[in-house]
């Protein structure tokens, strides 16, 4: 059971990424995010932003109506978790 769960409709996936910077704060360490996307460059670009920032993807969600991907925020036992600049979720801050 996720602990968030972000809409992120017909978004383009950099978008989604910045507006889930803000998400992945507020859920703290630890804590699981469905998101949902339809940008056809999620299932690439959420692995790999992170892969970049340090937290954990945990794949596509089964069973959901739309595309829902899964990731768990960097926790106490992680690695720290890096920022990315606010406008840019491509470069680290």
């Amino acid at each position: 059971m996720p602990d968030l769960v972000v809409d992120g409709g017909d978004k383009l996936c950099v978008q989604l990424l910045m507006e889930l910077r803000g998400h992945v704060r507020t859920a703290g360490p630890g804590a699981v995010i469905h998101l949902i996307a339809t940008d056809p460059a999620a299932p690439v670009d959420l692995p790999a932003w992170c892969h970049l920032t340090g937290h954990t993807y945990l794949g596509p969600v089964e069973g959901a109506d739309r595309p829902t991907y899964a990731l768990r925020v960097a926790g106490p036992d992680d690695a720290p978790a890096k920022e990315t600049q606010e406008s840019r979720p491509w470069h680290v801050a």
